[in-house]
């Protein structure tokens, strides 16, 4: 433990404390207000990145001034470097503000910029500025001190229980330095593209408050930085997905192939996981996704899901450290348990080892509990895509796909953590287990390769790669059921019509979605171009777990075009048990055309077992001031045999996923509720001035 000085506790206090008049609004576009003296009793920490993503679209039209019309966006990705010193606050796990510091970038890969960027590319750097210097953030040469591009109109948001801090919406603004560098000072301050962040923090002060005095002071050191047997990690058991190391390619059967994506787990709580092997039903399960992004003139308008697996069974958990945590097995069993701070790699081929790989629809995502029965290879046969990540050689061939984005994903859901949560509130560590890695593919047409092209995003799902999207997060249940992820794009006009692309992706949600409603204006758009997309889904298997083994429905959503508003839905689980519902660890798209352009309006999502309809922010075509009533299928009770009936073989536009159904499978539900702080929404974006916006329901 180390001190700090009076001097500094001070400025801390100041930022922590100083309120402006009540009614203006603070850096964040919210209202403060005075904090009374119950608000100065708690909590203060300084957190810095411990690592996270950087995205930047860049208008290379605007920026070379070569006098196109027509926008060029070329995207830069960058890592941040693990450890940067970006130092953000927080009280009571509140976003107070950022402070004076950098984040360094490490570039994944960069095209056709100019020689001055260029040749900056592997010292660029994101810097908090001092006050009084016009800008809050800029893009810098670490080196040389040289500003690319200033920052505007960006929106800080935080996730306390995944310690996830974004910085979205960013406009990139040319500084006066680079102007006067290419040679065009007039434009010093123009637009040139946007940029947003997501990073992973981590505590390094942590002071307690008590009425506004401070208690104790604790700088705890950095991950690995204490050495081996020393942990700095969360309260709790918390499994997360370190790395993605290797995708490969195990099978084919006719189209489709079958791909296995290793999965590196690191355990960043300071508790053991349990990682007993079957039929003992105390350890995690490991479902592989595989995404596309594509389409448009950047490739980036949609974002797919375009493969998914069946669940690998973890055992024998190695005790390694590689995700530098500092691995402890003192007060845990070597093997059977996961310890503080250790790490056990699973490669590609394991993970598609089919004997190895049970069924999704066993599974409650949000408890990790399932029968020990789960793995049952008995009474069918395989092929070469059973169970595995089954893909359409179509959807992987780079002659059909030039220009196409991948990205492998991969989820640890365990009972441990779950457990602990009810008795343990405030440790609930259920919702930071997805992490994603970017892949190139090659090969073809019917064998392909995969190589890694950039560094694994931990603690996150792989939707928040979709360049340019507004991704918000919902928890419609907090404490009883997971979270979900609703994503929307707007490109164009071209020609005067606009493309709207949506995603829904659910995480560990197990009541499953079964429509989404879209709410316009009055005034109803001409639509075009409508579609919908989903994962293939397995033909039934024998002791599968899905109703009557008949495996789920590959049937595409229903389309109404309610005029004043457009619903997609499948089928309600009073219908068929087994209908294509967005299922915990997919995601669905829902797209059109329409000639009105974009505003912030709401959408409401209707669940597939039980709970009430929820609304979300998305933009739509609106226009006018009524305020529509969204009309979204409810949710039926669980109380009707299963009508549909198997797909021999998926298809490549096929939809769902499989989750636990409320039938007489044996699929335990959670029996007591956990009292974690619910998981806050990304800061809400500023929605345009226009008149008549629409009203959602009050949420349930």
């Amino acid at each position: 433990m180390s001190r700090i000085t009076v001097t500094d506790f001070t400025l801390l206090l100041l930022l922590l404390f100083a309120s402006p008049d009540a009614g203006s609004p603070n850096a964040f576009g919210a209202t403060k207000q005075k904090p009374d003296s119950q608000h100065e009793s708690g909590t203060l920490q300084k957190m810095i990145v411990g690592s996270g993503t950087v995205t930047m679209d860049l208008d290379m039209d605007r920026l070379n001034a070569d006098g196109s019309l027509a926008a060029k966006v070329v995207q830069l990705r960058f890592d941040v470097a693990a450890n940067s010193f970006f130092s953000i606050l927080l009280f009571n796990d509140l976003l107070r503000g950022p402070e004076q510091g950098s984040m360094a970038l490490v570039p994944q890969y960069s095209m056709g910029l100019p020689s001055a960027l260029l040749a900056s590319i592997n010292q660029l750097v994101v810097e908090r500025l001092a006050s009084g210097e016009g800008f809050d953030l800029a893009v810098r040469d670490a080196k040389t001190g040289f500003t690319f591009f200033n920052i505007e109109g960006h929106q800080y948001g935080y996730d306390a229980r995944g310690r996830l801090l974004s910085i979205q919406r960013g406009r990139l603004l040319m500084s006066k330095e680079f102007a006067d560098g290419l040679g065009r000072p007039a434009d010093a301050g123009s637009p040139v593209g946007r940029i947003s962040i997501a990073a992973t923090m981590r505590p390094i002060e942590i002071t307690q408050l008590v009425n506004g005095v401070p208690k104790s002071v604790a700088m705890p050191p950095l991950s690995g930085a204490a050495g081996p047997g020393v942990p700095t990690l969360t309260p709790g058991p918390d499994v997360i997905v370190g790395d993605l190391p290797d995708v490969g390619q195990f099978g084919s059967n006719g189209s489709f192939v079958g791909v296995g994506v290793g999965t590196t787990s690191c355990n960043n709580g300071d508790k053991p996981v349990d990682w007993y092997q079957l039929p003992d039903i105390h350890h995690p399960v490991i479902p592989q996704n595989l995404y596309r992004m594509s389409g448009g003139a950047n490739n980036n308008d949609r974002f797919e899901q375009i493969g998914q697996s069946w669940l690998k069974h973890a055992f024998l958990a190695l005790e390694n450290d590689q995700c530098g945590f500092g691995c402890n097995t003192s007060g845990c069993v070597p093997g059977d348990q996961l310890c503080a701070g250790c790490s056990d790699t699973y490669g590609s081929s394991l993970n598609a080892s089919q004997f190895g790989l049970g069924s999704r629809a066993w599974v409650n995502p949000f408890s990790g509990a399932f029968p020990s029965g789960g793995a049952n290879h008995s009474g069918h046969s395989h092929t070469g895509t059973s169970h595995r990540v089954t893909v359409a050689m179509s959807d992987l061939d780079p002659s059909q796909n030039a220009g196409a984005t991948y990205f492998a994903e991969a989820q640890y859901v365990n009972p441990t953590e779950y457990t602990w949560c009810q008795t343990h509130p405030g440790e609930c560590n259920m919702y930071n287990n997805v992490s994603y890695r970017r892949y190139n593919v090659s090969g073809g047409p019917s064998n392909f390769s995969f190589s890694p092209a950039g560094a694994t995003v931990r603690m996150q799902p792989a939707i928040m790669a979709w360049a340019g999207a507004t991704v918000n997060q919902y928890e419609p249940d907090p404490g009883n059921d997971g979270i979900l992820f609703v994503g929307s794009k707007v490109t164009g006009p071209t020609n005067g019509v606009w493309h709207y692309e949506y995603a829904i992706y659910n995480e560990n949600l197990d009541r499953a979605v079964q429509s989404f409603q879209v709410v316009f204006g009055i005034i109803a758009p001409m639509l075009t171009n409508i579609g919908f997309h989903a994962p293939p889904q397995e033909p039934g298997w024998a002791n599968d777990g899905t109703f009557n083994n008949q495996g789920y429905s590959n049937a595409s959503w229903t389309f109404t075009n309610g005029s004043t508003s457009v619903t997609w839905n499948t089928e309600t689980f009073a219908q068929n048990q087994n209908a294509n519902a967005v299922r915990w660890g997919t995601l669905y798209n829902f797209r059109f055309d329409a000639n009105q352009p974009p505003a912030t309006t709401f959408a409401t999502i209707g669940f597939f077992k039980s709970g009430s309809p929820i609304t979300v922010d998305v933009q739509a075509p609106f226009m006018g001031d009524q305020t529509p009533t969204p009309t979204p299928t409810a949710s039926a009770t669980a109380t009707a045999t299963a009508t549909a009936t198997a797909t021999a073989t998926p298809t490549a536009t096929a939809t769902a996923t499989a989750t636990a159904t409320a039938t007489a499978t044996p699929n335990p539900t959670p029996t007591s509720t956990p009292t974690a702080t619910p998981r806050p929404s990304p800061t809400p974006r500023p929605s345009p001035g226009i008149r008549g916006r629409p009203t959602p329901p009050p949420r349930p």
